[in-house]
């Protein structure tokens, strides 16, 4: 399960990309806080702790608890804004949620057990069609990766979302077609060979 992060805020009274600006300079990012049938609440953090968090690798499926603001609000990053040049975080929409509410999140996919596919022991190449995927879950059950096992896959086949285990409680965001994530590829050396052992096979003119 993704571990809680916490940042400290403040609100931000004026709005306006001037503003925005001004906080920037001030090593502040702004954000917003919106949802839960409440009105929006407008604040901004210290770039520094938002680095660090961004920096985990699970940022936008970890629960964030927004500390300084009517107490501790629990929230779910929704969008993160990056300077087109720098990558330095501009803007980030939290998403505010009860603690067990049920959230939509995008899930890495972490590939395991490659040593016992016969397809990529025969030198196959794993290719992947979707690094995440979108997962309903619970929001205190959001994991930090969910692990595609791929023993036994030969050149060819093609690894579909079914063969995925799910952890508990969870449903996949799209359940009406069982999409590929990943496919075993012949490398170019095995295609050659193959594709010479079939002219070999065509009998002369």
């Amino acid at each position: 399960m993704s571990d809680q992060l916490t940042l400290s805020a403040e609100t931000r009274d004026r709005g306006g990309k001037g503003a925005s600006r001004h906080l920037r300079r001030e090593g502040r990012i702004p954000a917003v806080i919106y949802g839960d049938k409440k009105d929006p609440i407008s604040i901004h953090l210290a770039e520094r702790d938002l680095m660090k968090a961004l920096h985990t690798g699970h940022f936008m499926n970890s629960v964030v608890m927004i500390d300084g603001i009517d107490g501790s609000i629990r929230t779910l990053p929704k969008d993160v804004q990056l300077h087109p040049v720098t990558d330095r975080p501009l803007h980030v929409d939290f998403l505010r949620i009860g603690e067990h509410s049920t959230v939509h999140v995008n899930v890495p996919l972490r590939f395991e057990n490659e040593e016992a596919s016969p397809g990529i022991k025969r030198g196959g190449v794993l290719s992947v069609v979707r690094h995440e995927v979108e997962l309903v879950v619970d929001a205190a059950e959001i994991p930090d990766e969910i692990a595609v096992d791929l023993t036994g896959f030969e050149v060819g086949d093609s690894i579909h979302i079914s063969a995925v285990t799910l952890p508990k409680g969870a449903h996949w965001a799209i359940e009406d077609r069982d999409f590929t994530i990943a496919t075993i590829t012949a490398p170019s050396a095995l295609k050659s060979a193959e594709g010479e052992a079939e002219g070999d096979e065509t009998p002369a003119a």
